[in-house]
This record gives C-alpha cells, sequence and structure tokens, in this order.
C-alpha cells in the first residue's frame, strides 16, 4: 500500500489521470496514466517502423530482369561436302584442324565457295564400318559426298567382292539422297602382291563406270611413298601431306560447285 504524497491528490484531475494514490489492484478499471502513455508510445513506435519499411521498399531497387539466354548461334545453311571414310579422311596422327577436310574447308572459304565441309572419317573403318554408318551419313543430305573406303578391306585381305558390294550400297543410298558421289581410290602396298593389288585397285573403276562417278584414282598420288610427306608408320601423310591431299580433292570436286 502506498501512502498519499501531501498536495498531490488535492492538485490532480483525478477524472482525467485517475488517482496516482490509489494501488494499482484498487482503480477499479479506472486508466493507468504510465501504462497508457507506455503503450501509446509502443504503437507510436511500431506505426514508425511499419512507415520506415515501406519507404525503404519503396526505396529499394527494383529487382534486375532476368538474363536473357544467350541467341542460339545460327544455323550454317551452306551446303555441306562430306568427307566420309576411314583414317585417312579422319586425319590420323596429326593434330586437330590438320586434316584434310580441314584445309579443304579454309582452301573453299579462302576462294569463295560457300560449302561447309564435314568430317566424317572414322580410323579403323572398312566399308562394313561405313555401312553401318550410312544412314547418318545419308541423313544429312550433303550435296556432295567424298566416299573414301576400302583401305582397311585391302589391309586386312578381305574378300574384294565383299568390298565391292558395300561400296555399291553406300554409292547406291548416297545417290538416292541426290549427293553427288566423289569415289577416291586407293591402293596397297607391294607386299600384297601385284595380282590382288591390281584387282583391289581395279574395283574402283567398275564403280565409277557402273555409277557414272567422278573418280580420284588415287587419294595420296603424290604423297604415298614419300618419307618428306607420310608419318612413319608409312600408311598416312603428314601435316604437309595431307595438305596436298586436299588439294587433290579439291581438284576434283571442284566442277561440281558453285559461287553464289
Amino acid at each position: 500500500m502506498c501512502a498519499p504524497v501531501e498536495g498531490l491528490c488535492e492538485s490532480a484531475n483525478l477524472n482525467q489521470i485517475g488517482d496516482p494514490c490509489q494501488p494499482r489492484g484498487n482503480r477499479r478499471g479506472r486508466p493507468n496514466i504510465y501504462y497508457d502513455i507506455q503503450m501509446r508510445k509502443f504503437w507510436l513506435l511500431l506505426a514508425l517502423a511499419a512507415c520506415a519499411c515501406r519507404q525503404q521498399e519503396a526505396r529499394r531497387d527494383p529487382a534486375p530482369p532476368a538474363a536473357t539466354p544467350p541467341a542460339a548461334a545460327a544455323a550454317d545453311n551452306r551446303p555441306a561436302i562430306a568427307c566420309f571414310g576411314d583414317s585417312l579422311t579422319a586425319g590420323f596422327g596429326v593434330d586437330e584442324g590438320q586434316s584434310y577436310p580441314d584445309v579443304l574447308q579454309r582452301e573453299l572459304d579462302r576462294r569463295g565457295y560457300r560449302y561447309r565441309v564435314e568430317n566424317l572419317g572414322e580410323s579403323g573403318d572398312t566399308t562394313q564400318d561405313g555401312l553401318a554408318r550410312l544412314s547418318a551419313v545419308a541423313g544429312g543430305k550433303p550435296a556432295l559426298v567424298v566416299l573414301e573406303f576400302g583401305a582397311n578391306d585391302g589391309l586386312r585381305g578381305q574378300p574384294l567382292a565383299n568390298t565391292e558390294a558395300n561400296l555399291a550400297r553406300m554409292i547406291e543410298a548416297l545417290q538416292q539422297t541426290g549427293a553427288r558421289v566423289v569415289l577416291a581410290g586407293m591402293t596397297l602396298p607391294p607386299n600384297y602382291g601385284p595380282e590382288y593389288i591390281r584387282q583391289f585397285e581395279a574395283l574402283y573403276g567398275r564403280m565409277t563406270a557402273k555409277y557414272k562417278l567422278a573418280l580420284i584414282p588415287f587419294l595420296l598420288v603424290g604423297v604415298g611413298g614419300d618419307p618428306q610427306l607420310m608419318q612413319r608408320d608409312g600408311l598416312h601423310p603428314n601435316v604437309e601431306g595431307y595438305r596436298r591431299v586436299a588439294g587433290t580433292v579439291e581438284k576434283a570436286i571442284e566442277p561440281f560447285l558453285k559461287k553464289e
């Protein structure tokens, strides 16, 4: 219980603020001025804080727009020249960009021919392996195909009748797509014997006559057998050798190319 403070009860307006001399529990619902002031302060501060938050939110920089994904590379709509073959086409033994199809692409670009050269060579492929990849090549609808297969068949001593039949199937399928086929002929090392080599070389001539193809009689002409232009295995050209092969192929296909 608190005792009245002399003079305070006489001067205070009890109707406005309540009797401060009465204990808290005996004020019978009269408002507590201290509590009322504190609550008013609380609600005022709360309102100010909410207002400040709204102002801060309004000033906040808007979120940056979602990043626009990079535009997809424009499709290369140039007619395709498909170089379809084995390791001689793939560029076995040299760095990327040094195969004959790569060199051919740069030369055609330099001369103003708008064609896309595709390197579809796979090291070790025989004509049978070429057949397994044929649908993918034909599906690309190339304008021209440099078909280079047979060397691995011959080096493995496979029956030449099988090689010829496989080449025929590839040529027919490619021609059905409207592609011009240029056939790249090959030969074999002397140790395979003159008769086998003669028969091997002759099958390219028969294919050319039967299907009315353009023929490169020997893809490695001027390169094969020259140690300055061949790798140590004696089977694959080096960088300079592939450059010359590209020149040979370019001469063979140029009659069929168009400048826009």
